[in-house]
């Protein structure tokens, strides 16, 4: 696998829209556009506008930069969590670096 950091911002769409378990048309839906601008998305055909690029960001629970490989750490929200589950999220986060995924 492909450093993240070398992720094009349609693979990085595809990529954060698998990882939610969502098809094309379900995002679709959720972004309220139509299933083949998400696919010419995903196949580097067009570029999502910068109001959508937004959209997309606030959906996946990333920064504009990391969609537009301005900075290659992903960041997650956590507010609404207790401590207690960020620790949790943070121990996830670490065992997976420890395994280099």
């Amino acid at each position: 696998m492909m450093n993240k950091e070398l992720f094009t911002l349609a693979e990085k769409i595809k990529l954060l829209r698998e990882q939610r378990h969502l098809t094309q048309a379900e995002l679709a839906r959720i972004m309220k556009l139509t299933r083949s601008s998400i696919n010419s998305w995903e196949m580097g055909l067009s570029v999502p506008s910068t109001a959508m690029i937004v959209e997309l960001a606030k959906e996946f629970c990333v920064s504009t930069d990391y969609l537009l490989g301005l900075e290659e750490n992903a960041s997650i929200n956590v507010s609404g969590l207790s401590e207690k589950e960020v620790a949790v999220l943070c121990d996830l986060v670490s065992c997976f670096k420890n395994k280099g995924i």
